[in-house]
């Protein structure tokens, strides 16, 4: 077995489909484990992978600690010294992907301690992550402010998208149209922002006393940009926290 992944949820699920969809494993050589034998066993089947028993799991703990085993964490807030003094090895990669690893648009960032990069844990773990999205290299100082950014980024977005449709509803645009021209307007954007800076393409939309113009001061007014400036400082704030509970 090259892969042993604990916990099938949502971004689990992800990662595997990706890995498997993309041939970076053969699916004999993963083996899962879920929150009961029932689920493992269900979500081995739909898989096609290994499923592994609490017996199973107590034999990967050991072999974690070996050092001929590498570990991979995307726990928020968990540095890889921590989850290194845990588990008495230093191969240890740490990942913070998103959810839009279920379609394979995640950004994820790696660190590593240097023992993972030298036994090429760090490089497995790209090309494992570059199967549901991009992957970044990014300073372990930095997961906890880019997990508030770019991680939690997807429920602050669906927030700005909820709002906008609302404001479509207010106006009479029928809800279901609403949410589908919200959720298009926010891809489209998101295109654009790949090649422009953010101010340069606000600047371009509102032309002088147009109608963006007067939506922005009422956006501005309403303290929209510092309400998400001070989103992204809570919930680094949280993840530093979760970093420090035991």
């Amino acid at each position: 077995m090259r892969l042993a992944i604990v916990g099938l949820g949502k971004m689990g699920q992800s990662i595997l489909k990706g890995l498997l969809e993309a041939g970076f494993l053969p699916p004999e050589a993963v083996g899962v484990l879920d929150r009961s034998p029932e689920l493992t066993e269900a979500r081995a089947r739909a898989f096609g992978v290994r499923p592994l028993t609490l017996m199973d799991l107590k034999r990967v703990a050991r072999d974690l600690a070996h050092p001929g085993v590498g570990y991979l964490s995307i726990m928020a807030g968990v540095s890889t010294r921590r989850i290194a003094a845990a588990l008495g090895t230093r191969r240890v990669v740490r990942a913070m992907p998103n959810l839009a690893a279920t379609i394979k648009k995640s950004t994820t960032v790696l660190t590593a301690l240097p023992e993972a990069r030298d036994a090429g844990d760090l490089a497995f773990a790209e090309g494992l992550f570059a199967t549901v999205g991009s992957v970044h290299p990014l300073d372990e100082a930095l997961f906890d402010a880019f997990t508030a950014m770019s991680a939690s980024a997807p429920a602050y977005l669906a927030l700005v998208a909820e709002a906008l449709a609302d404001g479509g509803v207010r106006m009479g645009i029928p809800r279901e149209a609403a949410l589908r021209f919200a959720a298009e307007v926010l891809e489209a954007t998101g295109a654009l922002l790949s090649a422009k800076h953010p101010a340069l393409l606000k600047d371009e939309v509102a032309s002088p006393a147009g109608t963006t113009i007067y939506g922005l001061k009422e956006i501005e007014e309403a303290g929209v940009r510092g309400a998400l400036i001070r989103a992204v400082a809570a919930a680094t704030a949280r993840g530093r926290a979760l970093g420090e509970e035991e």
